[in-house]
């Protein structure tokens, strides 16, 4: 009896701690997968015993996926106001004001065209990356239909000489000799739609109980990391389907092109953004990107000429890179210290909608790079490279008011700034080029 009994206790131990036991020695080897998010293999998050956790690495803020990002988006609004950085703020009014469908966008696109209106310049940066995107979609299709018509043109050259080389003696079936599309198969990539049927769908969930298991290990996290007072809001406002997939890296073409013609041809240019340009070629530039036409900065462009160019381009911008609606909480971060002002800085570019978030991620990458080169160094040959004397600070005080603003273009008091609040944006504009790497970051804990 007494045997039975023990044997019986030892079974059930075995039953409920078994698998766990199983792990234990896998996870104390540090056996992690490799991939993004860092995560053990074994059991997930929501297989754990109570009070034990799984560990998550840090995550590029661009690489998340758009309801990972709304998640995240939630959890740090709740601890800015937590901290008192920002007030009753809602996550609506900060992303972009009236965004259209994707169909919508290539509907209106040529619609655009006929207009004249701007495809670059003085339109809301949503609007110049959906026209950027639609070039390039209407680009592809005129690309594809050329292969298409070059497909054909081969089929059809290939059947008139082997028509004429058969017809003397060969067999004929109508119009058409007999065997040569057996003989003379179509190429390979002739009406080829393999890529379409490859292409991965959208998932679209709205919350976490809607996933397969071990769809998202950062999602998870993060539900488990999100306040009790959170879960009311998400029966509030209009019930929106977001995707799984990661985000599009949305930056313009403009900017992209400005900042490599830069870094290609500029990076030892003295003076550069501080010395003027040709009003005469920038106009032109800009005209060229406001007709939508795919221009290239080469060799022969000026670099002050694009530097100007893309000052333009952030000055004019009606909703500034970084929204007005935070204007006064990353000011507020300027007399803050050390970590406490980048965690600061880092749950507030958090709150940024995603084509704001990349835009100012590739807009910083670039600046830490001028300002890396703005010391002279010494070539392998002993000659001296020339530094363009763009320090950190030369560089947030010209950009700082472009990023930065409180008024809309062409406001009242729109240039007016009192001297606290321009030391402010100097200050904060600094940190974020010195340490935009680890801010676009998302953080483990």
């Amino acid at each position: 009896m007494l045997i039975t009994s023990v044997l019986s206790s030892a079974y059930c131990c075995f039953l409920l701690f078994g698998p766990w036991v199983r792990w234990v020695p896998e996870r104390r080897r540090g056996v992690w997968d490799s991939g993004r998010l860092g995560t053990p293999r074994g059991p997930f998050i929501s297989d754990l015993l109570p009070g034990q956790s799984t560990k998550m690495q840090p995550v590029a803020l661009h690489s998340l996926s758009e309801l990972e990002r709304a998640s995240l988006q939630e959890i740090a609004l709740y601890q800015l106001q937590k901290k008192l950085l920002v007030g009753d703020l809602s996550l609506a009014k900060v992303g972009p004001k009236g965004s259209k469908s994707i169909r919508q966008k290539l509907e209106s696109f040529s619609k655009e065209k006929k207009d004249c209106s701007p495809q670059t310049f003085g339109i809301p940066l949503f609007q110049v990356i959906a026209n950027d995107r639609a070039y390039k979609q209407l680009q592809e299709e005129v690309k594809k239909s050329r292969r298409l018509c070059l497909e054909v043109e081969a089929t059809v050259t290939r059947f008139r000489a082997q028509r004429q080389k058969r017809s003397p003696t060969g067999r004929t079936c109508g119009l058409v000799p007999c065997g040569v599309f057996l003989e003379e198969p179509f190429s390979p990539t002739f009406l080829n739609n393999s890529s379409w049927s490859q292409r991965r769908g959208a998932m679209s969930v709205d919350s976490i109980t809607d996933l397969s298991d071990n769809t998202s290990k950062l999602l998870e996290a993060l539900q488990l990391s999100r306040p009790h007072e959170l879960n009311p809001r998400r029966s509030l406002g209009k019930k929106k389907m977001l995707s799984l997939n990661p985000i599009t890296w949305q930056v313009p073409r403009i900017v992209d092109r400005c900042c490599k013609h830069i870094e290609t041809h500029g990076l030892q240019t003295v003076g550069i953004f501080r010395v003027g340009s040709s009003k005469k070629r920038v106009q032109q530039l800009r005209e060229e990107f406001d007709q939508g036409l795919d221009v290239f900065l080469d060799e022969h462009q000026s670099v002050h000429d694009v530097a100007a160019l893309l000052k333009e381009f952030l000055r004019d911008m009606p909703d500034s890179l970084i929204p007005r609606e935070l204007y006064a909480a990353f000011l507020s971060t300027a007399s803050m210290e050390g970590p406490a002002q980048l965690a600061a800085l880092q749950l507030l570019l958090f709150l940024l909608p995603p084509c704001h978030s990349d835009t100012l991620h590739r807009l910083l990458r670039f600046l830490s790079e001028v300002a890396r080169h703005a010391e002279s160094s010494w070539g392998p040959d002993g000659q001296e490279i020339p530094g363009n004397k763009m320090t950190v600070s030369n560089l947030a005080t010209i950009f700082g008011p472009n990023i930065l603003q409180k008024e809309k273009p062409g406001e009242k008091d729109a240039g007016a700034m009192n001297f606290e609040d321009s030391t402010a944006i100097i200050l904060v504009l600094q940190r974020l080029i010195e340490h935009y790497q680890t801010l676009f970051m998302k953080p483990r804990e």
